[in-house]
């Protein structure tokens, strides 16, 4: 195999595949990308099973010629050196050539490197997801799903499913829930893709994230395969694959509250602010806990207590409030996560009691699920 290709580019590719490959793996040939020339350009990918990234070079784009190619063929590089050498090259072209037993040299400028490689056809056939339904989702609004959710998800393994995100699709519309049984992240958009069919997958949270990253506002739409227990995500020169998590995720529509005594609206902002200041108190406590408490005047009082560093309370005003006057206490940094979804737009927070899950929502929402926001409060004795 012999080629020479843009750095840029390579480099780029690079980056992109390393989000998959994971130094943790207990399969060798994973900590390596996959290199594969052919008449069509250069693929690289990584892959820790869980998730795999495939991105393709073509030989020209636009008339410019990206990769000139001498030889056809593969080859597995370890990505922790593969990728520091292409990074620190000088000259904006790269020549890589394999010769016998796998020995790689990276040439460029007056630099050149030796890599031993391992053999490409030891390394995993990446998931078949060809026959699946596909659907067409703007890249925008796949951000701001994530976004929006992903945060929610459980840290703890000890309910594998709730480490991911619940995607539902039903009459056309989109539901993604999170939650790690202390909150709960939800939104809701209509698809443009006719489905007929109804599906209820749960994506690994880890997997959205990586995909976020990825992504680009720049591009238009990305194409989402469903098929067997595999999610790709498809763009011009990218393939993102993800396995799907196992076993049925809980029913969280019932612990979103149908009857409210109390409703505050406030600029989530200038609220998230509040609660920022007073978690600096706050962060030595185990649950990082703040206290709100309704005023006369459509004022809120944010306050933390913390016996070992001191205390802060601040006053914030809200637009209106409604119902039982409110003393509650809550994790300020659950509040925080939640608060950011909104992008500081004015919300509404609904109670149905001191101990029991207020919803946080965006004011005058038409759709009460568009975007949602629930928390449980922390029990102070």
């Amino acid at each position: 195999m012999k080629f020479v290709i843009q750095r840029d580019r390579l480099v780029q590719a690079v980056n992109e595949v390393t989000r998959a490959i994971s130094s943790r793996t207990t399969i060798p040939i994973l900590t390596g990308i996959k290199i594969t020339v052919n008449d069509e350009g250069v693929t690289l990918t990584g892959s820790d099973s869980d998730i795999s990234i495939e991105a393709f070079i073509p030989l020209i784009e636009n008339d410019e010629i990206l990769v000139e190619v001498e030889n056809f063929g593969s080859i597995v590089l370890q990505a922790r050196y593969f990728g520091d050498i292409v990074r620190r090259l000088p000259d904006e072209n790269v020549e890589l050539e394999v010769t016998t037993n796998y020995q790689t040299n990276i040439r460029s400028g007056q630099a050149s490197f030796n890599l031993i490689g391992l053999d490409p056809a030891e390394y995993p056939k990446l998931p078949e997801v060809t026959a699946g339904k596909s659907i067409q989702i703007p890249i925008s609004v796949l951000k701001n799903i994530i976004r929006q959710t992903v945060f929610a998800v459980s840290a703890i393994e000890v309910r594998p499913v709730l480490t991911g995100v619940n995607w539902m699709i039903k009459n056309n519309v989109l539901t993604a829930v999170a939650t790690d049984s202390h909150r709960l992240a939800l939104r809701e958009i209509p698809l443009a893709t006719e489905i007929d069919e109804e599906y209820n997958i749960v994506i690994p949270g880890k997997s959205l994230s990586e995909l976020n990253k990825i992504l680009d506002e720049g591009t238009d739409s990305i194409e989402m395969v469903l098929a067997n227990n595999q999610i790709l995500f498809k763009l011009k020169d990218l393939l993102f694959y993800s396995r799907l998590l196992e076993g049925s995720y809980p029913d969280t529509s019932r612990l979103i509250p149908t009857e409210t005594k109390s409703d505050l609206v406030i600029n989530a902002k200038s609220f998230l602010q509040a609660i920022d200041r007073a978690s600096l108190l706050a962060r030595e406590n185990r649950n990082n806990v703040i206290k709100l408490m309704t005023l006369e005047n459509g004022q809120v009082e944010v306050s933390s207590n913390s016996p070992e560093v001191g205390n802060v309370s601040e006053k914030v005003f809200s637009q209106s409030f409604t119902g039982e006057e409110i003393k509650i206490s809550f994790n300020g940094k659950y509040m925080m996560d939640a608060l950011r979804a909104f992008d500081g737009a004015d919300i509404q927070i609904s109670f149905s009691g001191t101990m029991r899950p207020f919803v946080l929502r965006p004011k005058d929402a038409e759709n009460p699920n568009e975007i949602l926001q629930l928390i449980t409060p922390v029990r102070t004795y």
